[in-house]
């Protein structure tokens, strides 16, 4: 089972993507939000891959809209349903475990923060910040307006990225930007954990 589901992440490369993108191209911007919805229930796929593929397939303006409009609806379904479901015997075993606590006690104390900041980086624990949101119940409006913004803002980087690859060919020095940007990304995504792990720790200020 396990091999199975590697055999399906193995799929989602670059060019695998580009293809079923173009196959289907006659459904509209269906196959292009249905690709970055499943990242909220699939968290291996890979996000910038995904992301610069509809880019470079309907274009910037269109590939960032149908890219935005998959990962805010995934976010907000999946914050909804562990919100639903918080008081369930299993998702309170869940919660219990000690990074989860950690996530969901920051998270109460600065929920918009919290989601905005990891929600502007291409790559990092999506899933985990959408369900210690739900399960610290906190209120959808605050929610689905911090993912919207900070997934634009990864959004737009990343499809920018992915509608200049032909330059990136022409002039590989650039690919050094790219590669950056990745860098960066990762460097700020642990920084951030870490900051909201040790923000976690701290004693509630006495009322």
């Amino acid at each position: 089972m396990f091999g199975a589901e590697l055999s399906v992440v193995d799929f989602f490369t670059e060019q695998n993507i580009e293809l079923f993108l173009e196959r289907f191209r006659s459904l509209g911007p269906l196959p292009g939000i249905l690709l970055t919805f499943m990242k909220s229930f699939v968290p291996p796929l890979p996000t910038i891959v995904i992301v610069g593929a509809n880019a470079a397939i309907y274009g910037m303006w269109l590939g960032f809209l149908y890219s935005w409009i998959g990962l805010v609806t995934g976010s907000l379904l999946t914050f909804l349903l562990i919100r639903k479901a918080a008081e369930a015997p299993v998702m309170r075993r869940w919660a219990a475990k000690p990074k989860v606590k950690k996530a969901m006690l920051w998270a109460r104390r600065n929920g918009f923060s919290f989601v905005f900041l990891l929600s502007m980086l291409p790559v990092g624990p999506f899933v985990v910040i959408n369900m210690a949101a739900g399960l610290t119940r906190m209120p959808p409006a605050s929610f689905g307006a911090a993912v919207a913004l900070g997934k634009a803002v990864m959004v737009f980087c990343v499809s920018y990225i992915g509608t200049h690859l032909a330059d990136f060919a022409a002039q590989p020095a650039k690919l050094l930007g790219v590669a950056a940007f990745i860098a960066a990304s990762l460097w700020l995504n642990r920084k951030l954990q870490s900051y909201f792990t040790a923000a976690a720790a701290e004693p509630e200020p006495a009322e």
